[in-house]
């Protein structure tokens, strides 16, 4: 599970919207795609393409490629290093697949 290390701060004042699979999802102003999807509940990424098994964002750092989606309608994109907009779009593809 996923917990934020400060839980309150000012930047938890300030929130955004933005849409995951057609979901509206709230998130604090500043988080990276990936933080705002985990603090949703959002632990599926993609499906591992050779295990075929769930993966999710593993380093937050740009380094592992475990948390690609679709921002923008641009694929591929590390959420990890994305910092989330108003208004965003992203996509997890159906059964986690992003190819």
């Amino acid at each position: 599970m996923f917990t934020r290390l400060t839980q309150d701060s000012a930047a938890s004042d300030q929130t955004i919207e933005f849409t995951v699979n057609d979901r509206k999802v709230v998130a604090r102003m500043g988080d990276t795609v990936a933080a705002a999807l985990l603090a949703a509940g959002e632990m599926q990424f993609r499906i591992s393409p050779s295990a075929d098994k769930p993966r999710g964002p593993y380093c937050m750092m740009g380094v592992c490629f475990e948390c690609l989606v679709t921002i923008d309608g641009r694929a591929g994109r590390q959420a990890c290093l994305t910092a989330v907009k108003s208004g965003m779009q992203v996509i997890i593809p159906e059964g986690g697949r992003n190819d």
